[in-house]
């Protein structure tokens, strides 16, 4: 088991300084390396203050000549909106820059806003994500190959720029039946969201896929997943309160994308509550947000009911800052994890 640093790269302040926001995410990467996590991860979305990384392979770019050893990671290249023999060069390419560091993490995308202002079928994005891992694996095990698809034809092509040593690592988002069965049979890694929230849901989500790893004919026992979370390691009870409303804000601008209600003040999208969301109480009870004991006693619990391989830990939501990420990326190094360890031993071995 191991842990990874996730950036969203959104802000909440009209006018914010895209520039120091990007910095900040390199700043996290850097100290997330130092820290000895595994994977840094970078999002994609468009068209609004939601996120304002629409690549997150010129992410991965960006931070290979910064760090030497941790993996970088697309959270996730929203496969739909891509052209596949642009995106099947570019994946070689930062593999090559990354030296064989590069996770590619996928997704179909789940925003009608995105597709609709890149002229895409959001109705489509399942069987065009399917279609795009097909064209994946020929242009890479073959010097040349061609594709006769449902959505995409291509005489023969040699892909130029090759990915270091086949195939990078596929992790999948996203709550899909159909990419969860291609998953379980190629031995890709899922990964879920923070809508499972307590150790419970998270149970109940790994229930799940081993049913659908059962119904592929492959063994549940080999199957690996990770869970999103956000964290915030701090003593201060004003610190946390902030952090948890930053997360609300950030939850209510995804779910207004989620059921096409978004509304947007210029390039601002609008905070507003959705039905039968969690209280701000709710989530300091349940939220990887406090002191290291607190933190450490809510992982344990879901580690033992959900034994997942990994988490994606998002130390900067809304506006919250750099230097608090910082301090919470240091936090977890060096308070938290020792805590998980004296309770499960070394965690590399939970991963066997």
């Amino acid at each position: 088991m191991d842990f990874g640093q996730f950036n969203l790269m959104g802000y909440r302040g009209p006018g914010t300084d895209l520039a120091s926001l990007y910095d900040g995410a390199v700043a996290q990467v850097k100290a997330a390396e130092g820290a000895g996590f595994a994977i840094s991860w970078f999002a994609e979305h468009h068209f609004s203050n939601y996120c304002v990384c629409p690549s997150p392979l010129m992410m991965v770019a960006r931070c290979a000549g910064e760090t030497r050893r941790i993996r970088l990671g697309s959270g996730v290249v929203i496969v739909p909106l891509y052209h596949p023999s642009r995106l099947l060069a570019e994946i070689g390419m930062v593999d090559q820059m990354t030296h064989g560091r590069l996770v590619l993490g996928i997704g179909s995308g789940y925003q009608p806003f995105e597709f609709e202002r890149f002229g895409a079928d959001l109705a489509e994005n399942t069987p065009r994500t399917l279609e795009f891992m097909e064209m994946l694996e020929q242009a890479v095990a073959n010097e040349t190959f061609s594709f006769d698809g449902r959505f995409h034809t291509l005489p023969e092509t040699h892909i130029a720029a090759r990915p270091v040593n086949g195939v990078p690592e596929v992790w999948v988002a996203g709550d899909n039946p159909e990419l969860h069965r291609m998953a379980a049979r190629r031995g890709h890694v899922v990964m879920v969201t923070p809508r499972h929230y307590t150790a419970e849901l998270l149970a109940k989500a790994r229930s799940r896929f081993e049913a659908t790893w059962r119904e592929a004919g492959q063994d549940p026992a080999r199957l690996r997943f990770g869970a999103l979370r956000h964290m915030c390691v701090t003593d201060s009870k004003a610190e946390a309160e902030g952090f948890l409303e930053n997360i609300r804000y950030q939850i209510r601008l995804s779910q207004s994308l989620r059921h096409r209600e978004q509304h947007m003040q210029g390039g601002m999208l609008l905070e507003k509550p959705w039905p039968g969301e969690m209280s701000l109480e709710d989530m300091a009870r349940h939220m990887l947000v406090g002191d290291a004991e607190t933190i450490a006693e809510r992982m344990l619990a879901e580690i033992r009911a959900a034994h997942p391989c990994h988490y994606l830990l998002q130390f900067q939501a809304g506006a919250s800052t750099t230097a608090l990420a910082l301090r919470s990326i240091e936090g977890f190094a060096t308070k938290v994890r020792p805590l998980l360890e004296r309770a499960l031993g070394p965690l590399e071995s939970l991963a066997a």
